[in-house]
């Protein structure tokens, strides 16, 4: 099942439950999909499932930095409304790795191109970025690598 069929069924489910949180969060969530199917750089009627892993990612990645924003500046209400729109999300992201997870494929990664100092951060980010895309946050891939190539 597509994901946007998933959303909208969860927008049915939200509606019968009278989820605000759920509701609002999961309406964002198609209005990007619609978004991205009529914006002209999709030729085909349904997103691949790459697509909408980018879309989720870049939805949670937005959220992640407003809660950021908001807990630093001390509203609470805010933050409260992003961190349920992330778990949200959440939901429909595939599991993120735990750090040892991610350390081990990133050695992986390191032995087969071949790595050994921090001038080979390049060779090795654009692996990892493609392998490990939507199961590990990009700021943690940079930083692990980083420690890893140090």
């Amino acid at each position: 099942m597509s994901l946007k069929t998933n959303i909208e069924n969860g927008i049915k489910d939200a509606m019968r439950a009278k989820d605000q949180d759920r509701l609002r969060t999961l309406r964002a969530i198609k209005s990007l999909i619609l978004l991205e199917e009529t914006s002209g750089t999709n030729t085909g009627a349904d997103l691949s499932a790459d697509v909408e892993m980018k879309l989720l990612t870049k939805a949670a990645k937005q959220r992640k930095d407003s809660l950021e924003v908001f807990t630093a500046q001390g509203r609470t209400d805010l933050a409260e409304k992003e961190q349920v729109e992330l778990s949200i999300i959440e939901e429909f992201l595939p599991k993120q790795l735990t750090e040892d997870e991610l350390r081990a494929k990133l050695e992986e990664i390191k032995t087969r191109v071949g790595a050994a100092a921090p001038s080979d951060m390049g060779k090795m980010m654009g692996v990892a970025t493609k392998e490990l895309a939507g199961l590990a946050d990009g700021k943690a891939i940079s930083a692990m690598v980083k420690a890893l190539l140090a």
